[in-house]
C-alpha cells in the first residue's frame, strides 16, 4: 500500500473500522496540513525572520521562540473552524482552547507540543510537532472543561508526530499499528513510505542528557554504568550513544532502528514530577511506541496507565526496545 497519498490511506482506514469516522479523517488531514504549514516556516528560517527568542514565556515558565509562538497559533487557526473539534489544548498555552461560538463544534479534543526540540532551531537541527486526539466524555451541549482532557492514554483515538529534518515526515498511529509518511515537496502531499514501524526488542543505543549524570536516582545510575562498561562489563556488549536534544527526533530514531529515550527522574525535577509533559509528550509517544512492539514506562509503571490529575502534569519517560526499557524498570522496582 506504500506511495499512497495520506487522504487514500485514511480513506481506506473508514472503510475497514467503524471506529475512524468521517470526522476523525478530516481532523487527521487539517492537522496535516497544519504540519505542512509549519514545516514551510521552519524552512524559511532566517530568511522569514523567524529564528530567536520570541520575547515571552510559555505557562511552565520557559523561554518561548518565535516558531514556538508561530506553530502554537498556525495549529489553533487551521483547527478552529473545521468542524471536528470541542476545544484545544497546547504546551504553550495555560488554559484549554475553546472552539469559538460561531464555529461548528466536533467530537474531539486535540493536545498538543507546537514544536518539540525548539531550542534546536536556531543551529538548523531537526524539531517537529507531537499531536494527541481524545474522544470528548460530556455531552456536546456542555462546553469542555480542563477535566475533560484528563484522560489516561489507553483514551487515546489517535496519535503522531511531524519531523522538520532533511525530509518531513509524518508518523500516524490510529491504535492498529504505526505508519509513517513523507511530504512530496513538489505536489504537496504527504504518502506512505513505511507501514507496520516495528521498535526491535534488542538494542545497542541508548539516548540520555548525561550532563544530568549527578542528579540521577541510583537505578539509573546502574543502568547507563553497565551500558558505559561496555563488552568488558555484565552486559557483555558495546553500546552508543545518541542524543538529538529533540525528542521527536531521537522517538523517530528508535522508531526506525530502536533504541531506549531515558529522561528519568532525577533531584532536578523530582518537586515538578519529572522533566516531560504527560498530556502532550509522553502519553501520544508512549501509545506510537507501544503500538510498534516497544515499551514505555516511568521507570516503575506504564505511562499510558496513569490517571493524569492535571493539563500540564510532567513526568519521567523511559520508552524504546522492550528488553531494555523491562531491564530499567526492574532496577527501579527492586
Amino acid at each position: 500500500m506504500t506511495g499512497v497519498t495520506l487522504s487514500h490511506y485514511l480513506v481506506d482506514k473508514q472503510r475497514s473500522s467503524p471506529l475512524i469516522t468521517h470526522e476523525l479523517r478530516l481532523l487527521i488531514e487539517n492537522i496535516a496540513t497544519a504540519c505542512k504549514a509549519i514545516g514551510v516556516n521552519i524552512g524559511k528560517g532566517a530568511i522569514a525572520g523567524v529564528l530567536g527568542h520570541a520575547g515571552t514565556d510559555n505557562v511552565q515558565g520557559e523561554a518561548q521562540k518565535k516558531l514556538d509562538v508561530l506553530s502554537n497559533d498556525i495549529l489553533i487557526r487551521s483547527k478552529r473552524a473545521n468542524g471536528t473539534l470541542a476545544a484545544m489544548a497546547s504546551e504553550e498555552m495555560e488554559e484549554i482552547y475553546h472552539i469559538p461560538a460561531e464555529y461548528p463544534r466536533g467530537d474531539f479534543l486535540l493536545l498538543f507540543d507546537p514544536l518539540d526540540g525548539s531550542s534546536n532551531i536556531d543551529v538548523n537541527i531537526s524539531v517537529g510537532t507531537i499531536f494527541s486526539v481524545l474522544r470528548r466524555k460530556a455531552p456536546k451541549v456542555k462546553k469542555p472543561t480542563a477535566e475533560d482532557f484528563l484522560q489516561p492514554g489507553t483514551q487515546q483515538v489517535c496519535a503522531g508526530y511531524a519531523v522538520y529534518g532533511p525530509s518531513t515526515l509524518l508518523v500516524l498511529t490510529l491504535g492498529d499499528g504505526v505508519d509513517c509518511f513523507t511530504l512530496d515537496r513538489e505536489y504537496g502531499e504527504f504518502m506512505l513510505t513505511e507501514e507496520r514501524m516495528q521498535v526491535p526488542e534488542d538494542t545497542q543505543e541508548f539516548a540520555i542528557n548525561m550532563s544530568n549524570q549527578r542528579f540521577w536516582e541510583a537505578p539509573v545510575q546502574r543502568y547507563i554504568e553497565e551500558l558505559l562498561m561496555g563488552s568488558a562489563g555484565p552486559r557483555e556488549k558495546d553500546f552508543n550513544m545518541r542524543w538529538v536534544a529533540s525528542m521527536v527526533a531521537d522517538v523517530h530514531r528508535i522508531l526506525t532502528r530502536g533504541g531506549v529515550f531515558m529522561y528519568p527522574l532525577d533531584s532536578k525535577t523530582r518537586a515538578k514530577g519529572g522533566k516531560l509533559r504527560l498530556m502532550y509528550e509522553a502519553n501520544p509517544m508512549a501509545f506510537l511506541v507501544e503500538q510498534a512492539g516497544g515499551v514505555a514506562t516511568t521507570g516503575r509503571e506504564r505511562i499510558m496507565g496513569l490517571q493524569p490529575t492535571e493539563l500540564h502534569q510532567r513526568v519521567p519517560v523511559v520508552l524504546g526496545s522492550k528488553n531494555e526499557v523491562e531491564r530499567v524498570t526492574r532496577y527501579h522496582l527492586e
